[in-house]
């Protein structure tokens, strides 16, 4: 329980997707554990799944262990009562790493651009170290090895983890508490609140409550029938005794003949609502995707519309319409959640539900519905890579950032989930129904890999998940080679971007290794100017690159330059992304000279070929500028900044982020170049752009006035940059949070510039505040905070 709080509440920082209360909520005061009044900060409480009975058998599920944590979840937000509450799905290391990420950033405790492992660690950290009341839900934790590493505790949290684990699995520290089905008067009490359309209509509830074990999932979906089709309890109780006669030939592992009759009698209900018949492919196609929340737009698009409808479709209004009754009709039923303030984790289904489908679905009705999933996720996919959340960027910048990543990491899981699914088709079984084994030929891989695969691959791989990557592509390399033979496109792809994923990783020995298996197999198949040959040994030499070995890649790269030259001409693509690659590699070889050269000609050609404004060039432009500055040669570097800011102004645009920047650029040569008047002249026109375009509190206004601050300090006018520090300073710690790391990065800074004006006491201040939030968020022994302690210890004995 969180003690009280005095002063005025800031809205509570957010980050995951909370389920919504279910309609069928009901509190619990006897078999539930009361959250709210028995947690406290610093307590973990771990909900396990109660004592198994013939309805709830333990890897069922189904005893409202994720809806009490949903009801604290909301308790806590509705009385603002943490600073920070986090919401994961942990089905997987995946998802833990990207949810803890996702949330590291949210409080601050990681920046954007840190790789995913990293953040996560991050925001483990903070959470150790941070004072402030934060509460974390870990939903449906499959495995205590996926949290290796991030497990979370803090003297100020709050951590709920549900789980089908049992106790025996976690280690001591965590306060386990079983989870069972109801007790006969919460039975009663449940009962009595659904059903209210006839007087009679709940007799024999307690009979009831016994015959499906007081499990709330079985109860859910039995009151709900009640209420649609106006049953008393009494008249249900003889259609679920008929209704386990005539599935006892179905066997699904893990899930009680119980909710089979319970879910069998939903689905035939929901089935004859109108629009009639639409109910049923809405549900198998659900059964195929996360339980844990599937986005609307997968179900909406025009794969999913088409499945729905049971015709092609270009999911227009009225398809949309349909496919949206036939979920919602589901809802009425009992069969799946939905949260319509959502569109991320929209429609959710119960992991058991989407066992008795799967069993019940035909082996060929089973693939049109695999294939249907594969196609919405695939279609919802281009989708959102191709949205443009720039055009909420000036009202909420860092939140659009937020929504997007939520978004694909619900599409990655809803891969897993189909994959998973493919990985156990169905296949006859007694009696003519159907249970889940090992498939043959999985319907993703026939004739060869669905691209749905490979999307999820690439989406780790952009992520920064680059650990997750890798075990991915490795599963993918193993089953092509399997499936398809070593030779095929998929194998070859798979093994290339288990390479690109060794190198994101920062495992280049690895990468190396696949890489110069890969050009040596393409140069025996292929030979060794083929244009696939090329392109592997220009990936080997950007490994070598990445690992710090630029005479190994500079001689790949002259290969690819003089090759590509050959065959291809001087002028094609490929030739001259070569070419820039290579002078890249000169530059980071030290042989600068070169790289000027090399830059050079590249660009003469680039220009001719492409025009002086084409982004090819202006990037070209620009890396020349750069190696001029790299090469000490200021006044050069300069010239070209010049040229490259006003070409990208005129191609783009005055305002135009891209235009904006490249001042930023020309502005960082002069101050570089030792020409601080021109640098702090062209910092105050940058900073003024993005005060006029984006707003004073934006981001990017409070990196350019912190940018102009130092311009300032290192031109010797300590009074300017101490001013524009404080502003920074202000407006970083009003827009992100005293915490965030960018607030923290300019009270550092602004410390420093008092230090640097004799101000010692306003710079011990500062510095001390900035040490605090150092160890708080990032703890005592962490290079940050030990460069912020020393300059600390520094000041205070002048």
């Amino acid at each position: 329980m969180v003690g009280e709080r005095t002063g005025p509440q800031s809205p509570v920082k957010l980050s995951g997707s909370i389920p919504p209360l279910a309609v069928s909520f009901h509190q619990r005061p006897e078999t539930g554990l009361d959250l709210r009044a028995g947690l406290y900060p610093g307590d973990t409480v771990v909900l396990t799944h109660g004592e198994a009975t013939a309805s709830a058998p333990a890897a069922q599920g189904g005893t409202g262990k994720t809806q009490i944590a949903v009801a604290f979840s909301h308790a806590l937000r509705g009385a603002r009562a943490v600073d920070a509450l986090v919401w994961v799905p942990a089905t997987s290391r995946e998802a833990i790493v990207a949810g803890f990420a996702q949330a590291g950033r949210a409080v601050g405790a990681a920046d954007l651009v840190l790789p995913a492992e990293a953040a996560a660690g991050r925001f483990t950290g903070w959470l150790a170290h941070t004072r402030r009341p934060w509460a974390l839900i870990l939903d449906d934790l499959a495995s205590l090895a996926d949290l290796e590493d991030l497990w979370p505790a803090g003297p100020a949290g709050q951590v709920v983890v549900t789980t089908a684990l049992p106790e025996a699995v976690f280690p001591a520290g965590p306060r386990i508490s079983p989870v069972g089905g109801f007790s006969r008067r919460e039975v009663l009490a449940y009962l009595s609140a659904r059903l209210t359309d006839f007087p009679d209509q709940r007799a024999e509830a307690l009979d009831l409550g016994a015959d499906l074990d007081g499990l709330p999932l079985a109860l859910a979906q039995a009151a709900a029938v009640m209420t649609l089709n106006r049953l008393s309890c009494r008249e249900y109780r003889g259609r679920l005794v008929e209704r386990r006669e005539h599935m006892s030939a179905i066997r699904v592992d893990g899930v009680s003949s119980t909710v089979l009759a319970t879910w069998s009698l939903a689905a035939e209900c929901a089935h004859e609502l109108p629009p009639a018949g639409a109910a049923w492919p809405a549900l198998a196609l659900a059964a195929m995707l996360d339980p844990h929340g599937i986005p609307g737009a997968v179900l909406t698009s025009p794969a999913g519309c088409s499945y729905v409808a049971g015709r092609p479709s270009t999911a227009d209004v009225a398809d949309q319409t349909l496919v949206r009754a036939a979920m919602t009709n589901l809802a009425r039923a009992g069969l799946v959640s939905i949260d319509p303030a959502s569109a991320i984790r929209t429609v959710r289904m119960h992991p058991s539900v989407q066992a008795a489908v799967r069993a019940y679905l035909p082996p060929a009705d089973f693939e049109q519905a695999v294939l249907a999933a594969a196609e919405a996720l695939l279609q919802a996919w281009l989708e959102a890579d191709g949205s443009d959340t720039r055009e909420h960027a000036q009202a909420e910048p860092v939140q659009a950032e937020f929504v997007q990543a939520e978004l694909i990491q619900a599409l990655r899981d809803c891969a897993a989930a189909l994959q998973s699914a493919d990985s156990a088709a169905p296949h006859p079984a007694a009696g003519g129904a159907y249970q889940g084994t090992q498939s043959q030929q999985s319907v993703l891989w026939n004739p060869e890999a669905h691209p749905v695969l490979f999307r999820r691959g690439l989406s780790l791989e952009a992520d920064g998940l680059a650990e997750s990557a890798i075990a991915y592509w490795q599963g993918m390399l193993v089953t092509s080679t399997r499936l398809l033979g070593n030779g095929h496109v998929n194998a070859l792809t798979a093994r290339d971007r288990l390479a690109a994923a060794y190198e994101s990783a920062g495992r280049f020995g690895d990468a190396i290794a696949v890489y110069s298996t890969a050009l040596a197999d393409r140069e025996r198949n292929q030979g060794p100017e083929h244009p696939d040959t090329l392109t592997a040994r220009g990936n080997l030499a950007h490994a070598y690159s990445s690992a710090g070995r630029p005479a190994e890649a500079v001689a790949l790269y002259e290969q690819v330059v003089g090759s590509a030259g050959r065959h291809l001409g001087a002028g094609h693509p490929v030739t001259l992304a070569a070419r820039a690659q290579l002078a890249g590699a000169y530059q980071a070889a030290a042989r600068g000279k070169e790289a000027l050269t090399a830059y050079q000609m590249l660009l003469a050609d680039v220009e001719q070929l492409l025009g002086a404004r084409h982004q090819d060039t202006l990037a070209t432009r620009e890396k020349l500028a750069a190696a001029f500055l790299a090469n000490g040669q200021p006044k050069e570097a300069i010239e070209y900044y010049k040229r490259f800011a006003a070409d990208t102004e005129a191609a783009a645009g005055r305002d135009h982020p891209d235009a904006i920047a490249a001042r930023a650029s020309l502005a960082s040569a002069y101050r570089r170049g030792g020409k601080p008047k021109g640098a702090i002249a062209l910092y105050q026109r940058v900073l003024a752009d993005h005060e006029r375009t984006a707003g004073p509190g934006h981001p990017d206004t409070i990196t350019a006035r912190a940018d102009l601050a130092f311009a300032y300090r290192g031109a010797g006018q300590l009074r300017e940059a101490i001013g524009a520090y404080e502003r920074a300073l202000a407006d970083s710690e009003r827009v992100q949070g005293r915490d965030h790391a960018g607030t923290r990065a300019a009270r550092a800074s602004l410390a420093a510039a008092y230090q640097q004006a004799g101000r010692l006491g306003d710079a011990i201040h500062h510095y001390e505040q900035a040490l605090a939030d150092s160890e708080r968020y990032l703890g005592p022994d962490h290079p940050l905070t030990r460069a912020v302690r020393d300059n600390l210890e520094a000041t205070s004995r002048s």
